[in-house]
């Protein structure tokens, strides 16, 4: 006789494959059954070779030496690792994970660079996503960031601590300003919850997406004045 939890995964797993039967995966770039991301549209999406720019903002040079933006202005990361040029397919790829829910789609994107963020192994020791305001958690109900960094621990066996760093109050979207707003916007918009996680660590900081790194560096540079020994940011995405 099946246990009583046995029974229960059961009628799970017959109700998921009835709802996949009536309610296939669609792609969410075209809308093709099958899949959160289907091989037509993936292979649209372009990768960020490392070698071929900037090794802290990204920028691409076709060799990988500081730009003269990163030589003249100080980023508080020292290094940055990216993984998509925000474009095309991508994009929509990225908007429907941010903005209608679709986590599996983030949550793929991550699997399909896995080879590099494997390489990023020894490198931190503790992963922290990029905190979004109370409001836009209520509005979303969940943190995008974190579920990046949800993967990026599950493929480096890293340790995930979500609650380190905190977004004070609320800042106006980044994408409504000029670059002059969107710098003095971020200014002071981080805190640490507790100094002691991230005292002396090397921290992978993690974001969804890069545009002018005014939110990365300021959440960088809380980390670092709250003592932590140096920060890496990946960002899955990041503008051309």
């Amino acid at each position: 006789m099946p246990t009583e939890g046995g029974s229960t995964s059961t009628v799970l797993s017959f109700l998921n494959s009835a709802l996949a039967l009536f309610y296939p995966e669609s792609c969410v770039v075209c809308g093709a059954d099958g899949n959160t991301l289907c091989g037509r549209c993936a292979d649209e999406f372009r990768m960020v070779r490392q070698n071929e720019v900037c090794p802290v903002c990204g920028r691409w040079l076709g060799t990988s030496i500081l730009c003269g933006a990163c030589s003249g202005a100080r980023m508080w990361f020292t290094k940055g690792v990216y993984g998509f040029y925000y474009e095309g397919a991508l994009r929509d790829a990225i908007h429907a994970f941010k903005f209608n829910g679709r986590k599996e789609a983030g949550r793929q994107l991550v699997r399909l660079i896995e080879d590099k963020i494997r390489s990023l192994g020894g490198q931190f020791d503790c992963i922290v996503p990029v905190p979004v305001s109370e409001k836009r958690l209520r509005e979303r109900g969940f943190n995008q960031s974190s579920i990046i960094s949800e993967e990026i621990a599950a493929i480096t066996g890293g340790d995930l601590n979500c609650r380190a760093l905190v977004k004070c109050g609320g800042t106006r979207d980044q994408f409504t300003l000029s670059r002059r707003e969107r710098k003095k916007n971020v200014r002071g918009a981080f805190t640490i919850d507790d100094r002691s996680s991230v005292e002396g660590r090397r921290i992978l900081l993690v974001d969804d997406l890069f545009t002018t790194g005014y939110t990365a560096s300021e959440a960088a540079r809380t980390l670092i004045a709250s003592g932590s020994a140096a920060v890496t940011l990946f960002a899955l995405a990041r503008t051309p």
